[in-house]
């Protein structure tokens, strides 16, 4: 099992926008083969702060996460709101940034 944390940064007035547009990838993704947890967060402090924390079977269940047709679409979708991202595939005993 790996996890992933996405901590996202969003433009500034873009949460609400952000937030409707994720709940179809949200859904989408937690059916895929392989995918035990896919939640988004909200940062209690920063509303332009959001983080998708993630649970995958494999790394290449994650692989195969990301050539899917919704997260092709969600990296379209999601453009405009976004400002910055950093991610971590965390395993056991490492961690890999993307």
């Amino acid at each position: 099992m790996i996890c992933v944390i996405a901590d996202v940064s969003l433009r500034a007035g873009s949460r609400d926008a952000f937030l409707a547009a994720a709940r179809e990838v949200v859904a989408a993704t937690r059916s895929e083969p392989g995918c035990i947890r896919y939640d988004l967060t909200q940062d209690v402090e920063n509303s332009e702060q959001v983080t998708f924390v993630e649970e995958w079977q494999s790394r290449e269940a994650l692989a195969a996460h990301f050539e899917t047709e919704h997260m092709a679409q969600w990296r379209v979708t999601s453009a405009p709101f976004v400002v910055g991202r950093t991610i971590k595939v965390l395993h056991v005993g490492d961690v890999e940034l993307l």
